[in-house]
């Protein structure tokens, strides 16, 4: 680790912290990545108080992980941020393009930190100016008169100054913290079987600038396993719950404000002073001296960070902690954090049983039904179980497209602002599931197909406006499934590809560019290395170096690109990947004594070839007609020489399949059957065969091949 603050603060706190830390990662890496949607989102002009709300608990469970486990720089950064969250809530400033600029840097700069922290052998991160930022930003806002709290808002409450109405109360503000909302409580932990834990809590609460105080009411002694602490803050009281939570149970910590009557003898060690009466003035030595805002503000405190309800600014004092206690439990139990190995494992496991299922029917083939009722219910009872085991399984790798598509806006936007272009982004079926596996390999393809479109393809502001478009360009994201593939697509309304240009350039770099080329052709000279259409080399673009990688990533993962371009209008590039699962459903055909399998979702139909309805053309090609439309032919005897010893064998079956936009029908001898496959890999096994995307066991123990139906359909077209 980076930092070696959390060994002392797992030291002082009597435990060993460091099994949670993994843990902590991952909340406060999700917490950073839910603060920076919402603050991409904030509408400046008109900011909800729930998302200020939803963006300060984000900050807040950040600051309040990093303290507990001794991060500390983490911890000051997110104080920091707090403050600056804190008062955009309380509408003591009002929000500005340069406070969401300052607090998505911070994010960035916390994330470098946790990395840090995580073990990555990275420099510690100077974040001094982003410091004077923030800092500058809670200064600078808060000088001017800022707008008068909405008193119809719950959080709006929450600030209100102490009134004084008695002398005594001047000398209360003497010792009492001036910042509004500051109130003082009574924390009960108990009963514990060992009082001492409740010591983490003030080492815990110590830690956290600006928190506030915590001192012993008992003298450090427990009365049957209760301890009692004074509290004084501006935090909520389910802040403070989820806070103190990292070293005592929920159900043990109470929380009520301060008062007389402890239950304590008079005059026992550590036992509170006699407050004084209402009709008194007080003795002026006590925070909580009449007049002293507690009550008053403790249900607007919680309101305002829990539950923006205004019927909540009504509810007693005391926070409801069974109900704080149930949310907790069921936002934990709704989710189980689980290594990508473990589910990897079962997912293989699954896999094996399928196998086993397989042959257990194959077997079951040969056996007499009506003497073995029982053996074969039990077959169809397995063989159900094991789908819809299958299913269940599968569904734990597939995570939705919005895992990449959210990382989008905030780049285009630096992006945007960097080349001074004003760009929308728009996500359409952000929703559909792929492996976890290929969108993280996804990713990186797709950032520069977005960066792409951003600077080549989006025109500057005034040139928009000149060809009568709007101000704002648009990049959409898309994702869908068409059959037994995922096609996501990134469309932009900006200049799209010149043709003349291209064929300018490819000849420039000495490619082979005839004027004969079909549009297609002549817009896949982008992919080609080291081209590049941009007329000035900057850090964003221009050194040719970016698509041809795309094509690479996405050829490695078995996938297609596609461009379609309308000049003037914009372009769109359609990446196509299989949904490469390693369970699927196929379709066996034999050629000769070979089995081959064919992806269910690709065939379309199969039919027997009648006499006059295949026709030569060119020569050598093959077409069969089905339904007025002709469709290329492929023999699969010829394209994978099977050896065949009954010569006088005719095929006459045809499947027809359709893959990337084309159909094709495949000449085979004859229809085995339609069952599940585990997807073997062929590449790490053997080596990469064409027009293969895999192999399977099947049920007696023979291996067959997955056909690339992609590869075929691209065959028949040369």
């Amino acid at each position: 680790m980076g930092d070696m603050n959390h060994d002392a603060a797992s030291q002082a706190a009597g435990i060993d912290l460091s099994q949670f830390f993994q843990v902590f990662f991952e909340e406060a890496g999700e917490n950073l990545e839910s603060m920076e949607q919402m603050l991409l989102a904030l509408d400046i002009d008109h900011a909800d108080d729930e998302e200020l709300n939803a963006i300060f608990r984000c900050a807040h469970s950040v600051k309040g992980g990093a303290a507990t486990f001794g991060f500390s720089d983490v911890a000051e950064l997110t104080h920091q941020m707090e403050t600056l969250l804190d008062k955009l809530r309380r509408h003591e400033l009002t929000p500005t393009t340069e406070m969401v600029d300052v607090l998505l840097a911070s994010g960035d700069a916390l994330k470098a930190q946790l990395a840090r922290h995580q073990g990555n052998g990275a420099d510690p991160i100077d974040t001094s100016e982003l410091l004077a930022g923030v800092r500058r930003c809670v200064e600078g806002r808060s000088a001017p008169a800022a707008p008068p709290p909405r008193t119809a808002a719950p959080v709006a409450v929450a600030a209100p100054a102490p009134a004084p109405t008695a002398p005594a109360s001047t000398a209360a503000v003497a010792t009492a913290p001036a910042k509004p909302g500051v109130r003082e409580l009574e924390l009960t932990v108990g009963p514990l079987g060992d009082p001492a834990v409740a010591d983490n809590l003030v080492d815990l609460f110590n830690e956290i600038t600006d928190l506030g105080t915590i001192v012993p009411l008992d003298a450090g002694h427990a009365a049957d396993g209760m301890r009692r602490f004074k509290v004084v803050t501006a935090s909520s009281d389910n802040d403070l719950i989820d806070l103190f939570g990292f070293h005592v149970a929920r159900e043990q910590i109470a929380l009520s404000p301060l008062g007389a009557g402890y239950g304590f003898h008079e005059g026992a060690p550590g036992a509170p002073a006699h407050e004084a009466k209402p009709a008194e003035l007080g003795y002026g030595f006590f925070d909580d001296a009449p007049g002293a805002p507690s009550e008053s503000v403790a249900p607007a405190e919680a309101a305002a960070v829990s539950a923006p309800t205004p019927g909540l600014a009504a509810t007693p004092v005391k926070p409801p902690a069974a109900r704080v206690e149930k949310a907790a439990t069921a936002a934990e139990s709704s989710t189980l954090r689980v290594s990508v190995d473990k589910v990897d494992q079962l997912i293989n496991l699954v896999g094996e049983l399928v196998i086993t299922q397989a042959m257990l029917a194959q077997t079951g083939k040969g056996v007499d039904a009506a003497l073995y009722q029982q053996l074969a219910a039990g077959l169809t009872d397995l063989e159900r179980n094991t789908r819809d085991l299958q299913e269940a399984v599968m569904s734990i790798r597939m995570i939705p497209m919005s895992l990449v598509f959210n990382r989008f806006p905030r780049m285009l936007r630096d992006l945007a602002a960097k080349l001074g272009k004003r760009v929308e982004m728009v996500q359409v079926g952000e929703a559909t599931e792929l492996d976890k596996g290929l969108v993280e390999k996804i990713t990186d393809p797709l950032t520069h197909l977005v960066r792409n479109s951003c600077d080549h393809g989006i025109e500057l502001p005034a040139e928009r406006l000149a060809k009568g478009k709007p101000e704002h360009g648009t990049i959409t994201l898309i994702a869908s499934h068409q059959g037994g593939s995922i096609v996501i697509e990134v469309r932009d309304d900006g200049k799209g590809l010149n043709r003349a240009k291209l064929l300018d350039k490819a000849r420039e770099r000495g490619l082979d560019a005839p004027d004969t080329l079909s549009d297609q052709d002549v817009y896949g000279l982008i992919f080609a290395p080291g081209f590049s259409t941009a007329e000035v080399v900057t850090d964003v673009s221009g050194r040719g170096v970016g698509m041809d990688v795309v094509k690479k990533n996405i050829t490695a993962l078995g996938g297609t690109v596609e461009i379609d371009s309308a000049e003037g209008y914009g372009m769109t590039v359609r990446v196509r990947l299989p949904l490469t699962l390693a369970i699927m459903d196929g379709m066996s055909v034999g050629v000769g004594d070979e089995c081959y399998i064919l992806p269910l979702n690709s065939v379309v139909e199969s039919f027997q070839v009648q006499a006059g309805t295949v026709k030569t053309i060119g020569g050598s090609g093959r077409v069969v007609e089905v339904r007025d439309e002709y469709m290329p032919v492929l023999d699969l005897e010829k394209v994978f020489d099977v050896p065949r010893f009954d010569f006088e064998h005719v095929s006459n079956i045809m499947v027809v399949v359709e893959a990337e936009g084309g159909r094709v029908a495949l000449l085979v001898d004859e229809l085995l059957g339609q069952q599940q496959v585990v997807v073997k890999n062929l590449e790490s096994n053997y080596r990469r065969v064409e027009d293969v995307s895999g192999a399977t066991i099947m049920g007696d123990g023979r291996v067959a091949l997955i056909l690339d139906v992609g590869s075929l359909v691209r065959r028949s077209r040369h």
